[in-house]
């Protein structure tokens, strides 16, 4: 079997129907890949959509767990799969057609640890006209369905503003088996410490401007959602996934990695210090525990801000937002001002 597409599926019911047609709609026989649904306990009609896809077509396979969040499914679809290539896809995404067997074709042929590719935002409505940043791909030119460079892990860090998410890449199983590497369970944004551990990991690693994958903006996801509660996990586990990168950073210092991948590396570490200290300001955070959150980051060598700026994030207001949340004191007085306004304004 040459695909497994791994499916974490969590009361998804008004979607899962498009992803699993666009996943039938690529040109693949049944029997040469599988789709393996990991229903994470929904509570809607999801597991019911599923199962009637299943009895349909042979490729489709449910498999149904008691919730355990998004790391728990997908490392659950990992210990099933049977295929060659593994590729995770969210319920609520969809892709292009015909596009899966190019890019097995593709990774075979060049015997890729991972092969990289585009992604592009798709709106609601609600959402429509807000801008949000598409994925940036080498800093080489070549044309559209052009193989770049084989390189490793650390050369494509050094060259690439990768992404976090684990929908723009085809991972090779045995690569991934032999990595050892799993998703954090229980934690939102899992997929950031998965996704840079195992491109850092890869022997073979290479992109494609082909597009391929439509990734769902909407309200209530995980990253815009404003729900109080859900706010504030996001917040601690954006600062939890900074602390996982430490020990990546270290490694690559031992191991006396280039200084543009340990110093991009740095940069994507600090930019989730960043976007957590944007949410705290508009969060129900206690004062206490902001003072204690930025000096748990200071004692992670997180915080001060010192590798955000650069290459990646440049921008003045990013430039200006660093200079005053270097100062403690003054983001102390920032939150203390404004997080009364911003809480009364999200109301």
């Amino acid at each position: 079997m040459n695909l497994s597409v791994i499916i974490p599926l969590y009361n998804a019911e008004r979607d899962i129907g498009r992803c699993l047609d666009s996943l039938i709609d690529q040109g693949l026989s049944e029997n040469e890949y599988e789709i393996i649904v990991v229903n994470d306990g929904s509570l809607d009609d999801s597991l019911k959509i599923v199962i009637s896809y299943a009895k349909k077509y042979s490729q489709i396979k449910v498999l149904d767990k008691e919730n355990g969040g998004v790391g728990s499914a997908r490392n659950s679809g990992i210990d099933c799969a049977k295929g060659k290539y593994i590729y995770f896809l969210d319920s609520d995404d969809f892709l292009v057609p015909n596009r899966l067997g190019y890019l097995v074709e593709l990774s075979d042929k060049h015997e890729l640890d991972i092969l990289t590719f585009m992604s592009t935002p798709h709106y609601t409505k609600s959402l429509e006209g807000k801008s949000i940043s598409k994925n940036r791909e080498f800093d080489v030119t070549f044309g559209d369905n052009h193989l770049s460079a084989i390189v490793t892990g650390e050369e494509y860090v050094a060259k690439v503003k990768y992404r976090g998410e684990v929908w723009w890449f085809l991972i090779n199983r045995e690569f991934l088996l032999n990595s050892g590497i799993r998703f954090v369970e229980g934690r939102f944004l899992e997929d950031l410490p998965f996704s840079i551990s195992l491109i850092l990991d890869a022997k073979r690693i290479a992109h494609i401007d082909l597009d391929v994958h439509r990734y769902r903006i909407a309200p209530g996801s995980i990253l815009t959602s404003t729900e109080p509660q859900h706010f504030l996990k996001v917040i601690r586990d954006l600062q939890y996934a900074a602390t996982a990168f430490g020990p990546i950073i270290e490694k690559l210092e031992r191991n006396e990695a280039s200084t543009e991948c340990i110093r991009r590396i740095k940069a994507r570490q600090q930019s989730l210090v960043f976007f957590s200290m944007v949410r705290t300001l508009k969060s129900t955070m206690p004062f206490k525990e902001v003072k204690l959150r930025l000096k748990d980051m200071k004692a992670k060598n997180a915080y001060p801000l010192t590798s955000f700026l650069g290459k990646d994030y440049n921008g003045l207001s990013y430039q200006v937002l660093v200079r005053l949340f270097n100062q403690k004191y003054v983001y102390y007085a920032l939150f203390l001002i404004l997080n009364p306004l911003l809480r009364f304004k999200n109301k």
